[in-house]
């Protein structure tokens, strides 16, 4: 039985009715990972702490990959209504907490307690409507959920940058309407679930595997730190060496305890022992990591190389969520008719692989719709695999354990986002100088650059380009470069977009080998209602 069903089956109606409350609170997590990146430089010049941005992200990310599968197993025991109500309360609370920041270290704090909120939001609508909806029929409908996901992905830039751009509105600074614009939303997410969601649990009497959690927080905590800030640190360092070593004994620690706890594990072994959840795991993950790393450089690119606001950035992502959109909607529509998810899982892989290895070629100068192009195609893929990897998981688990299953895949996909973002970016960063270098050397012997290191005006550029400080100083700002001559600017611009020729060939490389897992996946027939029993279909 499961432990979260309706009396009667819905209506469409009533499926659509829940839906809307469910999309607003993934809304308000998806929407929050995107408009506050382009709010970040404001915000942090606004409370004297630029060198501690970092850490208002990882206190986020922390927060919200630990509690996910928490959620997931606390709501197959008592329900998922009270978590997801309780997800959205917290993630109000701390977006009220985050607007009156008044020092980068009160608003890291926050920013913990919306990734608090944050982790249940995504994993929770997901494994509902798991409970509420007929294998069949998940697809159509979990492509509304990719849709807010793509939608949020360039309303998210585009917000963020017209509030950051405020001196105040309503007497209130314009960066913290960034988190204030949560609160009225979340509201009506709130509302709409509790008169809408009304779902009848049947009381599972288990322990809570609160040491489970306590090593996982250990091992992931120093992991995602060093993630995030070895960069700053180097990867050798002692900071880092330290976080290593604590992580690995938290994994191993945390490994032991869910063999020892058994059923009541936070996230039960033998659910990966199942070849479907096993091998999504692994594809999720890697999957993660070369979409997030990948999608990471892209505003980089388009604000630094093409000179694009943050604003105007965000809607010239647009192609990219119209993919999303696309995909999702083709995946979908296609598998809630045949029951097949694996053939959109196996073309999804190698698209992805070929808009990212496209990509490796752009340069300085490529004109933005062929760009454009390439961003429809990615999008594309991210529709085919990321929601038919979903219902894999889903339909490979026993309706005991949506909740847990559906908060790993949640899970993985984020480790592996956060890896990858940290990876690439890394490889970004440490490839920067010399590639900057390199077109110095070579813009060097050309008339218009002598011409414009001869230019008066220019005096104090070439002053800090003698003393090697102007190559530094676009590793920490490179706002200088809207307002430099463009002649000068033009080695940069070059330097940049070869950078990143590096991480999108190595992201494609990554996406390769998430294409071959991906292929292993069997498919599961998803016109039969017993997940647990349902056979694997011939080739």
């Amino acid at each position: 039985m499961s432990p979260d069903h309706p009396d009667t089956a819905l209506t469409h109606r009533q499926i659509v009715t829940i839906l809307t409350g469910l999309m607003l609170g993934m809304f308000l997590a998806a929407l929050d990972q995107t408009i506050v990146a382009t709010a970040i430089r404001t915000i942090s010049d606004d409370l004297h702490g630029l060198d501690r941005q970092a850490w208002v992200t990882t206190a986020y990310l922390i927060t919200s990959t630990i509690v996910t599968p928490l959620y997931g197993k606390l709501s197959d025991i008592y329900g998922r209504k009270p978590f997801f109500l309780t997800a959205i309360s917290v993630f109000i609370i701390g977006s009220v907490m985050c607007t009156f920041a008044n020092s980068m270290t009160q608003l890291a704090a926050f920013r913990a307690v919306q990734g608090i909120g944050a982790g249940g939001l995504f994993s929770l609508a997901l494994a509902i409507i798991g409970d509420i909806v007929p294998p069949m029929e998940r697809a159509k409908y979990q492509g509304y959920f990719l849709a807010v996901f793509g939608t949020s992905s360039v309303l998210g830039p585009v917000i963020g940058g017209f509030f950051a751009g405020m001196t105040s509105f309503l007497g209130i600074a314009g960066w913290r309407w960034v988190f204030l614009v949560n609160v009225p939303i979340g509201i009506v997410a709130l509302l709409v679930v509790v008169r809408t969601l009304h779902l009848r649990h049947t009381r599972l009497d288990h322990r809570i595997d609160w040491w489970g959690a306590a090593a996982l927080s250990v091992g992931l905590v120093p992991l995602l730190l060093v993630a995030e800030q070895g960069r700053e640190w180097g990867w050798t360092s002692t900071d880092a060496i330290l976080c290593y070593v604590i992580g690995v004994a938290g994994v191993l620690a945390f490994q032991f305890i869910e063999w020892r706890m058994g059923e009541e594990a936070l996230l039960p072994i033998r659910l990966f022992a199942n070849k479907t959840i096993g091998i999504g795991s692994i594809a999720s993950t890697v999957l993660g990591m070369a979409l997030f790393g990948g999608i990471a450089c892209l505003p980089l690119y388009l604000q630094i190389v093409k000179g694009a606001s943050p604003t105007e950035a965000g809607l010239q992502l647009l192609p990219l969520t119209l993919g999303i959109m696309a995909g999702s909607v083709i995946s979908g529509q296609t598998i809630s008719r045949t029951g097949r998810y694996r053939p959109f899982l196996r073309a999804g892989g190698p698209m992805i692989a070929i808009a990212l290895f496209t990509l490796h070629w752009t340069k300085f100068d490529t004109p933005l719709w062929q760009l454009m192009i390439v961003m429809v195609l990615f999008g594309m893929g991210m529709g085919f695999m990321m929601q038919p990897l979903m219902l894999a998981i889903q339909a490979a688990a026993d309706r005991r354990d949506m909740g847990v299953a559906t908060a790993s895949a949640t899970f993985t996909r984020q480790i592996g986002g956060t890896l990858g973002t940290a990876v690439f970016l890394s490889i970004l960063f440490s490839a920067l100088p010399t590639r900057i270098a390199e077109r110095m050397t070579e813009a060097r012997g050309t008339a218009d650059f002598q011409a414009a290191l001869a230019d008066p005006a220019n005096a104090e550029f070439v002053a800090q380009l003698k003393s090697g400080a102007s190559s530094n100083a676009v590793m920490k700002d490179s706002s200088f470069l809207t307002s430099l001559d463009p002649r000068l600017a033009k080695p940069f611009l070059q330097g940049f977009a070869d950078s990143m020729d590096h991480v999108f060939l190595f992201a494609s490389a990554v996406m390769v080998l998430g294409a071959i897992v991906a292929w292993a996946i069997p498919q599961i027939d998803l016109r039969l209602p017993a997940p647990d029993e349902v056979p694997v279909l011939a080739e």
